[in-house]
């Protein structure tokens, strides 16, 4: 599925030089389609026209989910190896499969907790070491950010809410071209009420997660 925002709730601002691919990838029920829809709202809040696409994998092989968000001068939402400007992953082994999408420069943020695909729950194969996984992806990118945002979430108050949580620290990097809070706005305005609170406090774990330099396993030059 393809989502084109083309009614803008500002005038459009868009600086054509900004070009932004955000590739998001994790498992069913990890809320990974709901983030790029929030990101893809902000954007069209801040007078950008994005691209926003969604694709459920296969289930037997772990109902993988797949979604794009890109911004700027671009016609397709479609992300080819080596074009995917931020990664954020939502499990740990997904987050690497989609290493190809990335390029040199690229920022990784990464969830660290493990959701075990089929053939690895049925005993077939098995999980391979997350801090390996870590290692590798960070010697191909410019920026890794790894933490347990399922972990945080909880805290926070909503296991389920590991999708504000990276959303959170992917706003924290300063990367995207829209402010903290045109994300929040999306955030109080869209949110169930009795759900709000938990998402709010699950955003700014994910601040907070980006801000401790213990979670960085690579910084990008350009982050401070």
């Amino acid at each position: 599925m393809t989502l084109s925002f083309t009614e803008n709730r500002k005038p459009k601002t868009e600086n054509p030089k900004i070009k932004l691919r955000i590739f998001l990838t994790g498992v069913g029920g990890q809320g990974t389609l709901l983030a790029s829809r929030v990101l893809g709202e902000a954007a069209l809040e801040a007078g950008f026209s994005p691209l926003v696409s969604e694709t459920h994998g296969m289930a037997q092989r772990g109902g993988i989910v797949v979604s794009t968000v890109v911004l700027g001068e671009v016609k397709s939402p479609i992300i080819s190896p080596g074009e995917a400007d931020v990664l954020l992953g939502f499990e740990a082994l997904e987050t690497f499969r989609a290493l190809d999408r990335c390029h040199a420069r690229s920022l990784v943020i990464a969830n660290t907790a493990a959701i075990p695909p089929y053939p690895v729950a049925t005993g077939q194969a098995q999980y391979p070491p997350v801090s390996h996984l870590l290692q590798l992806m960070g010697e191909h990118v410019g920026g890794l950010l790894a933490f347990d945002a399922g972990d945080r979430a909880r805290q926070a108050g909503s296991a389920l809410a590991v999708n504000m949580v990276l959303l959170g620290a992917l706003a924290a990097t300063a990367c995207l071209p829209f402010s903290q809070e045109d994300l929040l706005h999306i955030l109080r305005t869209r949110t169930n009420p009795k759900f709000l609170e938990a998402n709010l406090n699950a955003f700014q774990a994910g601040v907070d997660a980006a801000q401790d330099s213990q979670n960085w396993v690579r910084r990008p030059a350009s982050w401070h």
